[in-house]
This record gives structure tokens, C-alpha cells and sequence, in this order.
């Protein structure tokens, strides 16, 4: 039997996004329902990261990645603290393996005091090795701020909050189409275990990877407004028995990504990475091969990595919406002001720092849907630098 169902609120996607913006929403006394096409939360981005807890030391000034990153971040820690989320406040190193980097150290920490980030500070080789006596390095930089959380802890806290409030999460329900009303809301078209028609008000598009291409199954939306979506993979080998550093270990920054970095999990397991690879669709595929490269990489900053000692671990993917070509695009939270359409709001290239920002984002969505008219939204347009 085909079901007609209506609901003041969707949103769509499971992910640490979806599920913070459904608790914001519930906690705002909306009706909520949340959507997830997969048969448990969190199946793509959200648990395929390092779950560390960023500090905001590299994205542009002004842009929503660090505004969010360094608001998102201070709320991530008071939160898990509250609710006994898994977190630790560990701290990071930046390191310089030559003196032509040096210049570089000091310029991201420039970058990072200009975003808010005013803990960073600047080691010889000698400090860098009292805290990490296995690291090899001319100069590093210690971000006391940079932290790991449990993400998977962290998003059955946030359903269960969202829960606790009324919000339903309703698991393997894909959106097969859609479409906007003229005189205001949206129809759905769910399929899956149950198929049915869902009515709705406001619309949240948190579908991570997949969110592009939700955005084009919805007939109304202008294509204009969609971004093309691009994948950027990054896989990650782990180091069995005992773990080299303390805490993460970074070498300086490179054009796609962070570089291949150490992150201990909250076990203290080490691993290493992401790469970058640019792809074409959704694949977690992990080649063993492509850990060749990481042995020259990694002994740059621990010369002491035993041949062979890698081995294959797991691959996520970047929800990208610029192309290899193209500076990094910043986060995109399309509210009307960008697409026409009240009570639909579309986040679009949530990549890393989305983890971290997660709890800000959620905030600043609800205070979209929640403007008593679209003129007194809060701007989307990330401030220009200072």
C-alpha cells in the first residue's frame, strides 16, 4: 500500500550534518523527519575521516569553513564534555622537514591567528622532540586546540537528542524524485522498504556526496544553483602494534589535502593519511599499492617507519564541488537568497571541516529556517577577510 505522509520538516542524509541539524530543529520545536537511504547513520563521510577535531589553522579568513570550524570546534568540546561523548583534547604537530619549509610553518600560522586560532606555537627541533622523541623535523608548530571525538558516539548522541524531541529517523528510505510546489513546500517521492509520498514545509538537503544529485531530482529547483559534483578519495593504511606519536603528526600543508599525516584513534591505534585521488563515483575501494607511496612521504617526518609495516585500512570521500583545477571551494549553505525557494535549504561540498563544524552549521541552519521572513536570514556570503 502506497503511503501519503506529511511532516512539517525533512531532512535528508543520516550523516553528522543531518543528524545536528534535525536535533537543532527539533530542539526548536519543529516536527522532524529525517531521511537516510542507507541501512544505519553516518555510512559515507561521516564515519570514513580521522575524526579529529580541528582547530581551523588553514582555510581562508572570512570563509564559512573557518568561521564555522573555529565556533563549531569550542561547541564540539563543551558537548561531548556535557554528554559524555568520547573526545580527547590532544594537540597536534606541524612539522618543517626542511629549512625551505619554515616559511610555510609561519605562514599558515599567520593564516591560522587571522581565522581565531591564537594557541598555535612555534618549536625548535629540540622542543618538537621532547614532545615526540620519534619525530624527525628543523622546526614544527604545537596546536594545543586540535583535538579527537568518537564520530560515531557523537551521532548516536545526536539522534538520540533529535529522538528525545520528537524527530524520527526513517532508514533505507531513498528519495527517488521530488518536486517544489509553487504556493510553498515540497513533495517527495521515498523509496524503499516502505515507498511512499511525503508532504513537507522546509527542506534540508544534508545529503553529503550525494547531495548535488539530490538537489537535481528535485523539479524546481534551478539547475543554476546545483554545483557539479566532483569525489576526491583518500584512503588510509594502519600501522599495527605500537604507535610512533602521541598525537597527530602533520607534515606542512599541500594543494588537495593536509599532506599524508599520523592520527592515533582514540584506542591510541596509529594509521596514516589520506592521499588524494580524484575519482568518478562512489568507490571505497583501498589498492594496496598505492601505500608505495606513502613510505617516502611518512619518512620525512619519521625516518624510523619499518619496510612492510603499512597495511590497507579504509577509504572515504570528499564531497568535493570544485575540480582538481580549482582553488578549494568553501562550504555552500544555500538558503533563498541563492535559489528562490523558501524552506529549502541546500548544503553543498560539507568536506573536511565538516565533522568539526557540524554543531555550528546545525545552528546556522535552524536560524535560516527559523528567520521569521527570508530578508532576516543571516547573510550566507562569508565575511570578506579582516
Amino acid at each position: 500500500m502506497h503511503m501519503r505522509e506529511s511532516v512539517e520538516c525533512v531532512v535528508i542524509g543520516a550523516g553528522v550534518i543531518g543528524l545536528a541539524v534535525a536535533r537543532a530543529l527539533a530542539l526548536s520545536r519543529r516536527t522532524v523527519l529525517v531521511i537516510e537511504k542507507e541501512r544505519y547513520i553516518g555510512a559515507h563521510t561521516s564515519s570514513r575521516n580521522s575524526e579529529i577535531i580541528h582547530a581551523g589553522l588553514y582555510y581562508p579568513a572570512g570563509s564559512l569553513k573557518a568561521r564555522f570550524c573555529v565556533a563549531g570546534r569550542k561547541r564540539l568540546y563543551e558537548y561531548c564534555a556535557a554528554r559524555g561523548v568520547a573526545m580527547k583534547r590532544i594537540g597536534k604537530l606541524v612539522v618543517a622537514t626542511d629549512e625551505t619549509e619554515i616559511p610555510l610553518l609561519a605562514k599558515v600560522m599567520a593564516h591560522a591567528e587571522a581565522n581565531g586560532v591564537d594557541d598555535l606555537e612555534l618549536l625548535d627541533a629540540k622542543a618538537a622532540r621532547t614532545l615526540e622523541p620519534a619525530v624527525a623535523c628543523v622546526a614544527a608548530f604545537h596546536s594545543p586546540s586540535t583535538g579527537l571525538v568518537d564520530s560515531h558516539a557523537l551521532m548516536l548522541s545526536l539522534q538520540g537528542e533529535a529522538e528525545a524531541h520528537g524527530a524520527v529517523v526513517a532508514l533505507r528510505s531513498e528519495v527517488a524524485s521530488g518536486r517544489v510546489h509553487d504556493a510553498g513546500g515540497f513533495t517527495l517521492e521515498i523509496a524503499g522498504d516502505e515507498p511512499m509520498t511525503l508532504a513537507c514545509k522546509i527542506l534540508i538537503n544534508a545529503a553529503g556526496l550525494y547531495a548535488p544529485g539530490i538537489a537535481r531530482r528535485l523539479a524546481g529547483v534551478p539547475s543554476d544553483s546545483i554545483p557539479h559534483d566532483y569525489y576526491c578519495r583518500g584512503v588510509y593504511f594502519t600501522l599495527p602494534g605500537k604507535a610512533p606519536f602521541q598525537r597527530p603528526v602533520y607534515p606542512v600543508p599541500e594543494h588537495a589535502g593536509l599532506g599524508v599525516h599520523y592520527t592515533p584513534d582514540l584506542a591510541g591505534q596509529g594509521r596514516f593519511g589520506p592521499d588524494t585521488e580524484w575519482i568518478d563515483g562512489i568507490d571505497y575501494t583501498v589498492d594496496p599499492k598505492r601505500g608505495a607511496r606513502f613510505y617516502a612521504a611518512i619518512r620525512k617526518y619519521w625516518p624510523g617507519l619499518p619496510d612492510g609495516a603499512l597495511q590497507p585500512g579504509y577509504a572515504g570521500i570528499r564531497p568535493k564541488i570544485s575540480s582538481r583545477d580549482e582553488p578549494a571551494a568553501d562550504f555552500r549553505i544555500d538558503g533563498s537568497e541563492r535559489h528562490g525557494i523558501a524552506g529549502l535549504v541546500n548544503l553543498f561540498g560539507i568536506e573536511s571541516p565538516g565533522l568539526t563544524s557540524s554543531l555550528a552549521i546545525a545552528d546556522y541552519v535552524a536560524a535560516l529556517v527559523n528567520a521569521p521572513a527570508a530578508s532576516s536570514a543571516p547573510p550566507v556570503r562569508a565575511r570578506p577577510a579582516p
